[in-house]
């Protein structure tokens, strides 16, 4: 695995080696605690190259001769408005690849706030994650022998070293929790088996988190039998894993995050067609979203009560697997029809929201599921699908969600949708009619399972792999949810 770079904070003061990048809007606004002689080089060259300090726009010059440095990078901060937290990722991301096998480094950010240089940071951490474990190389003099890279050190100067240090820690944990997330999605399900990836969050312990695990025998005793269809065609067994943060006291509901962790989808015998079914072992996607966010609310001590819950199964095929036709019994009492074992993913989460909200009373539940590829056709891969009983818990997603990049956008719920899942045999049926409104179904039959509890549904199967690669993010598992929802948790619901 890479190595994540080392980040510092200092007053303003000229390093006497490695690279110096300047953050700047133009070559007339270079800042004006550079030595005047550098910053008058420096304008200079920066308008024989034409540069016009565009946002993310770069240019490269010789480090002056006698100044001890390697070289020195121009990185444009212009944009059409003021920049927003995504753009401070980008910029961090920016930073992050064109050091790229640079030892040490210095960013000239004076000026900045310590929040936004916090931003930076995190943009330059999640740009640098890469998922290598499984990778053979030989190490070159001076490499790591384990990791074959060197951890870079940077420091960026600013006037209030402390506060930036102050808010980087916070960031620093979010980031630990977005790369937790992408490492969980990017592990080979033979690796990452249900009793591994329960192993993986009892681990979590050490993050300060309680953490409780469901066995199969517990399960049946709590008639969890939607769930445990799904995993009886596999020879993994099933696990209910609960993690629970207590940072308000014990007084106060928990926010409730619930997600889906079948960390293989075969498809079951309505089998998958084999073009892109390796991608499959992504559809633990909106469980490691839940497992991040944790960890991130752990590692920065919120101030919130939560509890984190993901049903982890594998949707195998054999002689014990569900068939099309066979009916269940929800813990909740809801028999449900199987007609289509692909879409097997409601199953599990119907049983994880309903203990969830019978067990923990909570304030909210959202749960994340890499759940339909209808999604997919209807918002493509940058933005996940929203649907919500609340418009207060929606309309505060949506505003999270453009503040963080993971952006977010609301889909319907009605009766008329919900008439569709009405079964012929029992109560529900697991698919609608027909491919019409795929995603919106399954919502609606998620719904069937939170009672009156505010609730949003996050259907995640377009932004947690396979997604777009941008300035921060080039792995194929983007740990799309992590940051949203630490957002949501900071402004509307954590104490001051």
């Amino acid at each position: 695995m890479s190595q994540q770079p080392v980040l510092r904070f200092a007053r303003p003061d000229l390093p006497q080696g490695g690279v110096l990048v300047v953050l700047t809007e133009s070559a007339e606004t270079l800042p004006q605690a550079l030595p005047g002689e550098l910053r008058d080089g420096l304008a200079k060259a920066a308008r024989l190259a034409k540069f016009k300090g565009k946002s993310l726009s770069a240019a490269e010059l010789v480090a002056p001769s006698g100044s001890g440095l390697d070289r020195i990078l121009l990185l444009g901060t212009k944009g059409e408005g003021a920049p927003g937290e995504e753009d401070r990722l980008k910029l961090g991301g920016t930073i992050a690849a064109k050091l790229k096998g640079v030892e040490t480094a210095t960013v000239w950010a004076d000026g900045i706030d310590a929040e936004a240089i916090a931003d930076i940071g995190l943009g330059v951490l999640l740009r640098s994650y890469r998922f290598d474990r499984y990778k053979s190389r030989k190490t070159k003099p001076g490499e790591d022998e384990e990791n074959g890279d060197v951890a870079a050190t940077i420091t960026f100067l600013t006037g209030d070293p402390e506060g930036a240090e102050k808010a980087f820690a916070i960031a620093q944990e979010v980031s630990a929790g977005v790369i937790l997330a992408r490492d969980l999605v990017n592990e080979p399900a033979n690796v990452l088996t249900t009793t591994e990836y329960a192993s993986r969050i009892a681990a979590l312990r050490d993050s300060g988190l309680e953490v409780e695990i469901l066995d199969e025998n517990r399960m049946r005793e709590l008639k969890m039998h939607a769930l445990l269809g799904v995993a009886q065609g596999s020879p993994m067994p099933p696990r209910l894993c609960i993690m629970r943060w207590n940072g308000a006291g014990n007084d106060e509901a928990p926010l409730a995050f619930v997600g889906k962790g079948v960390i293989f989808d075969t498809g079951g015998i309505s089998i998958k067609p084999a073009a892109g079914m390796e991608d499959m072992k992504g559809d633990m996607g909106g469980s490691a979203a839940v497992v991040g966010l944790m960890r991130a609310l752990a590692g920065r001590k919120a101030k919130i009560n939560a509890v984190g819950v993901v049903g982890l199964v594998e949707n195998a095929v054999d002689g014990k697997a569900q068939r099309p036709g066979d009916i269940v019994t929800a813990m909740s009492g809801t028999t449900i029809e199987v007609l289509n074992t692909d879409a097997e993913g409601r199953l599990v989460l119907a049983d994880a929201l309903w203990y969830t909200q019978e067990r923990y009373k909570p304030r909210f539940m959202i749960n994340l599921a890499t759940l339909t590829g209808a999604i997919i056709v209807a918002l493509g891969n940058h933005h996940a699908g929203l649907f919500s009983n609340n418009d207060e818990l929606a309309d505060r997603l949506l505003s999270a969600g453009l503040s963080t990049g993971e952006k977010v956008w609301r889909m319907p719920l009605g009766k008329e949708y919900d008439k569709q899942i009405e079964g012929k045999f029992a109560d529900i049926k697991n698919i609608g009619n027909g491919r019409a409104g795929g995603s919106i179904t399954a919502a609606q039959f998620l719904q069937r399972f939170v009672n009156d509890v505010p609730w949003a549904h996050l259907d995640v199967a377009g932004t947690a792999m396979g997604s777009p690669s941008n300035e921060y993010n080039q792995s194929w598992a983007s740990g799309f949810g992590v940051r949203l929802l630490d957002r949501l948790v900071r402004e509307h619901y954590e104490a001051r």
